[in-house]
């Protein structure tokens, strides 16, 4: 019989951690062995209770998430821990910074809307799913076959390899979640063209991943990289003056209209779908408000759809680290077109969900891991320019 996951929740609002636990309690997977009201409190209970997951508040008296974090990443380096963070600058800033600093993902807090039925759902949606996929382990096999891997964990390194598609259809309307797609046959010539864009789809465990790449790409990169990171807003534009000041290219949130230069970093703003527009000689980005997909706005699908009407054969996409399979529609249009396909491999990723898909589904040209990312790109971008 499969284990319940037991979470141990920090959070100085007595409001906040009874929320939270009517919200857990009700899946019969997960249990709330303890609650804490401060980080201090956290640790001292940390050895009695030995949580399979914490969920930690970001702001708290005596001890504050960030030094709560560090501490425990100390004594235990592989517990996965959620941040709960408020829809703020400062806690966009401080979660970025937890991330950097090991915690696995992170959930931001319900606004004050007056329909706490929303509130309730949206944590459930959002949390539930990412306890799950990180103590996988306990549940035994009935879960999707994403691969947690804790971002404090040794990875073994990888070397390039060719995607291995399997060939079991699935229905593709609706899309089903947890099966493998059918392959797509390959267009003829793929990867013959000359690369003029590469589109990045990433979320959970992206910004560090984005940090790791983007600094390793060179000043002098000859195409323009567009990215949509799932996050929601102002986290957007916080990551992206994060990543400028890490790496030698500009990085910053897209603007409607804007047109799109070599070397130049767009990353979709939050809360809006990033699209690219061909002008003649010149192509812009486009910013809209439609319905999300894949529960996602900005959604990868989105972004890759308009990338292969834009550039057809003339773009690399590069799937990364992520949860739940958005961008797999997408690269089936840019595979369609001739573009070329890259994911990040199994052992890099902090959740093989987003690139796992398209491996499997036949879509990719080479899982590659995390540390040869940007040497990969590059080796792609130069041929025939």
């Amino acid at each position: 019989m499969a284990e319940k996951i037991r979470i141990l929740l920090v959070d100085d609002s007595a409001v906040i951690r009874r929320l939270l636990t009517d919200v857990l309690s009700g899946d019969p997977q997960l249990e709330v062995i303890g609650i804490a009201q401060n980080g201090q409190i956290a640790l001292e209970k940390l050895p009695v209770l030995n949580p399979d997951i914490v969920i930690l508040d970001v702001e708290m008296p005596v001890m504050d998430g960030l030094e709560t974090l560090t501490e425990i990443r100390k004594r235990q380096p592989r517990l996965p821990i959620i941040m709960f963070s408020s829809i703020t600058e400062r806690g966009a800033l401080v979660t970025l910074e937890a991330l950097g600093r090991g915690a696995n993902d992170y959930i931001t807090k319900p606004a004050n809307t007056g329909n706490m039925t929303a509130s309730l759902q949206r944590v459930r949606d959002e949390l539930i799913p990412r306890i799950k996929v990180f103590c996988r382990h306990l549940l035994g096999p009935a879960l999707p076959a994403f691969t947690p891997i804790a971002r404090s964990a040794p990875r073994p390194e990888s070397v390039a390899r060719p995607a291995e598609p399997v060939a079991r259809p699935a229905p593709t309307t609706p899309l089903n979640p947890f099966a493998t797609p059918a392959p797509i046959p390959r267009t003829v010539g793929v990867g013959r063209q000359r690369i003029e864009l590469v589109a990045i789809g990433v979320s959970t465990g992206g910004p560090n991943a984005l940090a790791a790449l983007l600094p390793r790409l060179p000043a002098n990169f000859p195409v323009p990289i567009v990215i949509v990171q799932h996050m929601p807003p102002i986290f957007t534009r916080l990551l992206a003056e994060r990543l400028t000041a890490q790496s030698t290219l500009p990085v910053a949130e897209a603007a409607s209209g804007e047109v799109l230069q070599p070397g130049h970093i767009r990353l979709a703003p939050g809360g809006s779908h990033l699209v690219l527009e061909r002008q003649v000689t010149q192509v812009r980005l486009q910013m809209n408000q439609d319905p999300p997909e894949n529960s996602c706005r900005p959604s990868v699908d989105v972004l890759f759809r308009s990338v292969a009407t834009a550039y057809r054969g003339n773009v690399l996409a590069v799937v990364l680290t992520g949860m739940g399979n958005d961008g797999l529609r997408g690269c089936e249009a840019i595979r369609q077109a001739g573009g070329q396909i890259l994911v990040q491999d199994e052992a890099s990723s902090v959740v093989w969900g987003m690139p796992g898909f398209v491996a499997r589904a036949g879509l990719a040209d080479a899982q590659i891991a995390l540390n040869q990312m940007a040497g990969e790109i590059m080796n792609r971008v130069r041929t025939l320019r």
